[in-house]
């Protein structure tokens, strides 16, 4: 049986490497929401979740990214091989984490709904199905991030032998994922293209930026 989620150790791994290529020239980490970057949104949303350790994985515009989150209390890691995808970015966040842990969230940067109280349902959701090593959540049949594993699988994510993060994750590891179905959007809810971006932004009611 899992303990309770005062008395587990859960670290994080925010994903902010990617080339934001379906975004027409901008890179989405950097978009404005409410005075900060979307990144920086992210990050503190996960930060405010209670982490013990939280590594930022930068690697396109990485300077750029690295500024928006820097007076934080994380640990960024540069991936110099962000453009090999996802994977490699989640294995250097993973191996870049220098304190024992129970679990490992894996979150990307750009999601502008996301709540702390979100995070603590996923970890109370990890804690309540000891038979299930990774919880994925799902909104209406679409799967959503952050993800959480257990720390037991953290060297063969770290040597890139397990692919955590991976869209094809539930279907390698069957037996051992709970899917967490939720009635709101908030996990799944991104920001890939300008005409998300200006959505998100009429949905919070925030003005479009003049230089957006």
């Amino acid at each position: 049986m899992k303990p309770e989620r005062s008395s587990t150790r859960f670290s994080a791994v925010v994903l902010a490497a990617g080339q934001s290529s379906r975004m027409g020239g901008a890179n989405k980490l950097l978009l404005p929401f409410e005075g900060e970057a979307l990144v920086r949104r992210t990050v503190r949303t996960v930060l405010a979740a209670g982490m013990q350790e939280t590594v930022v994985v930068t690697g396109y515009q990485g300077r750029d990214v690295m500024r928006a989150v820097l007076d934080l209390p994380v640990t960024v890691q540069p991936n110099l091989r962000y453009e090999d995808g996802q994977m490699r970015s989640v294995a250097a966040g993973v191996a870049a984490l220098t304190q024992a842990t129970d679990a490992i969230i894996v979150c990307p940067g750009d999601l502008p709904l996301l709540r702390t109280g979100d995070l603590h349902e996923l970890m109370d959701v990890w804690l309540a199905h000891p038979d299930s090593s990774i919880v994925i959540p799902r909104y209406q049949g679409e799967r959503g991030n952050p993800i959480v594993f257990g720390a037991a699988y953290a060297p063969e994510v770290a040597a890139g032998r397990r692919l955590i993060g991976c869209r094809k994750l539930a279907q390698q590891y069957p037996q051992e994922t709970f899917w967490y179905d939720v009635d709101h959007d908030r996990f799944t809810t991104d920001c890939d293209t300008p005409q998300a971006y200006q959505q998100l932004l009429e949905r919070l009611g925030l003005p479009q930026p003049a230089e957006a």
